[in-house]
């Protein structure tokens, strides 16, 4: 870093908590940028002699969910065991295992549609679903 920039991130380390939010409103109000957000807004930046390129930070949408079990009530279970055994390819023992250990992944890196499907499924059944 430039020497210019060292001594402001030096200045800025004696501030106090206050006088960091209020830099921070006056640099949104001076420069049209909006820190709050994960992408930068920018309406007009000043450019100075040489052209200035500002690059928006490119934020990764998660695309893979694991559909997670966490809990099934005792009255619930052969109607879970069921809706397991549709969904997956595990026999009666398995699927009855599963849900003995609980929290279990039941499906692992599905789209987001078949997570809230099955999430849907096995709810209707009596089982309490996480996604993640």
């Amino acid at each position: 870093m430039s020497e210019k920039v060292e001594k402001i991130i030096e200045e800025l380390k004696n501030i106090s908590l206050l006088e960091a939010s209020q830099l921070v409103s006056r640099i949104e109000e001076t420069f049209g940028v909006d820190v709050s957000s994960s992408r930068l807004a920018v309406s007009s930046l000043p450019v100075s002699g040489a052209s200035t390129k500002v690059e928006e930070a490119v934020v990764e949408e998660k695309t893979e969910f694991n559909v997670i079990i966490t809990d099934v009530p005792a009255s619930k279970r052969i109607t879970v065991i069921k809706v397991i055994r549709t969904l997956t390819s595990l026999g009666l023992k398995e699927a009855k295992d599963l849900i003995e250990t609980l929290p279990k992944p039941i499906l692992e890196n599905v789209t987001k549609e078949r997570a809230d499907e099955v999430k849907k499924l096995l709810e209707e059944a009596g089982a309490i679903i996480a996604i993640n």
